[in-house]
């Protein structure tokens, strides 16, 4: 198949920088696998894979298996149960558009007291 492959990507003048004709999907394959080394390096340096390695350990040495292994893995972490992400999130955004607000409060108040303070001082 790859003499299939070369063959056709010289018939359509696929090459690469140097001139020789190339794989595409080998430029893929290596994109993607780079890609997952570079995850796998985020997960390994910040503890995530030594963690959920620690919680799979208990879970198969646990005696009797939970009825709900999703709860087990969140009390393992100390994450809470019964959560409503969408909620939470949604609430977050709230808070963070009433933060803006109040920021933006403080800077135009700051600038009014300013501006105060600059025509005591001149009169």
């Amino acid at each position: 198949i790859s003499v299939e492959l070369s063959a056709y990507q010289g018939a359509i003048g696929w090459q690469n920088p140097a001139g020789k004709v190339s794989d595409p999907t080998a430029m893929s394959y290596e994109t993607a696998d780079s890609q997952k080394e570079e995850f796998r390096k985020y997960l390994e340096k910040n503890g995530i894979i030594s963690q959920l390695t620690r919680v799979l350990v208990g879970l198969y040495e646990e005696p009797e298996r939970p009825k709900n292994a999703i709860d087990y893995i969140k009390k393992y972490l100390d994450a809470p149960t019964g959560v409503d992400v969408e909620e939470m999130r949604a609430e977050n955004d709230q808070l963070k558009q009433t933060v803006a607000e109040l920021e933006a409060k403080v800077a135009h108040l700051t600038q009014q007291l300013n501006e105060k303070l600059a025509e005591e001082q001149e009169g």
